[in-house]
């Protein structure tokens, strides 16, 4: 096998599972996973795009589409909840010098993405929907996300993208 092609094998691997852990932590944990006041915990996943690169980009989105069609609020929340997973992940990557702020910008990007649609489906004023949302991702993302993404990286030598 060529080179490119165990680099094809691995990043493809590695989507796979990151889809797998989004998809079933999000079912598993559904009482805390949907709704307006939600701390979806896989999305601690979203930060680790600035340590494994694309590959998780692709997984976390995968595994958002799998886990919105489990137990989401319809083609609106699988749509616009995959399209928040993935340019949360996206923008985490590309500010992999800045983990903190990238943290920060998928919080951001979730809370409006999600919080932007999801008021109208449950029926609650949008600020509550929004802050609902970022509250719950800022724990996920900024905090928890955070504190993963630095511990895997100092911990393991990993190929940087």
């Amino acid at each position: 096998m060529t080179q490119r092609k165990r680099s094809l094998v691995l990043e493809l691997s590695l989507a796979a599972v990151f889809a797998a852990l989004y998809a079933v932590a999000v079912v598993l944990l559904a009482p805390i996973s949907y709704g307006v006041m939600q701390v979806r915990l896989a999305d601690a996943l979203i930060p680790l795009s600035m340590v494994f690169g694309l590959p998780v980009v692709y997984g976390v989105t995968l595994g958002n589409i799998i886990a919105n069609l489990y137990g989401g609020y319809g083609p609106i929340d699988v749509m616009f909840g995959t399209l928040a997973n993935l340019l949360a992940s996206y923008v985490a990557f590309r500010l992999r010098s800045k983990p903190l702020f990238g943290c920060f910008s998928a919080t951001m990007i979730v809370s409006l993405v999600v919080g932007g649609y999801l008021w109208i489906l449950v029926g609650v004023p949008i600020e509550v929907s929004v802050l609902g949302l970022f509250a719950g991702s800022f724990i996920a993302i900024t905090i928890l996300g955070y504190l993963l993404q630095r511990f895997i990286s100092s911990r393991y030598k990993i190929p940087k993208y």
